[in-house]
């Protein structure tokens, strides 16, 4: 497996980052807010997939937002994000297709972002996918095709490249 083969490198594909609140109303409200400007881009509302009487929660009712990055946006954030966790990912993070996750726990570990007593703090999932070129032959709509093994992403690729790329330390 020779790194000289354009096909076989690897790229951030995309970036998910979602805040659950578990209302809506203006506790939603701030979480979105905060997003935007964390994000640069506006957030999409999440809605509950089921009534939780529990937690006084009804089907479809708004309980979190989220913002899908790609591209140079997505690279910004990528750094700043694992900046934030000392860039250290444990190795469980990972799974077996080349996406990996990890939480932020407080908004105001950002450095544009500031601790407001009225808004509170809010916590935050990062979810990171990486694909190889080629990998719109399966998700196009004419002559869709399956990605063959050998070019799939595997755990050990997806550690590699962000060990290399974005010089993270991976702990078991």
């Amino acid at each position: 497996m020779s790194n000289n083969n354009v096909m076989r490198t690897l790229k951030v594909d995309k970036i998910t980052v979602h805040i659950g609140v578990g209302e809506s109303g203006e506790h939603l409200n701030n979480a979105e807010n905060i997003l935007n400007t964390i994000t640069k881009q506006t957030s999409v509302r999440s809605k509950a997939k089921r009534t939780l009487q529990t937690f006084a929660i009804k089907k479809n009712e708004p309980i979190g937002c989220k913002v899908t990055l790609r591209g140079a946006l997505a690279e910004e954030f990528m750094r700043s994000s694992l900046a934030i966790n000392e860039n250290r990912i444990r190795e469980s993070q990972f799974d077996n297709t080349g996406n990996f996750n990890f939480g932020i726990e407080e908004h105001t570990d950002f450095p544009e972002m500031k601790y407001d007593p009225n808004i509170g703090i809010f916590g935050m999932d990062v979810s990171i996918s990486l694909i190889r070129p080629g990998y719109r032959v399966y998700r196009r709509k004419i002559k869709q095709r399956k990605i063959p093994e050998s070019h799939k992403v595997t755990k050990e690729d997806a550690i590699d490249f962000i060990k290399n790329s974005y010089g993270v330390e991976i702990m078991t």
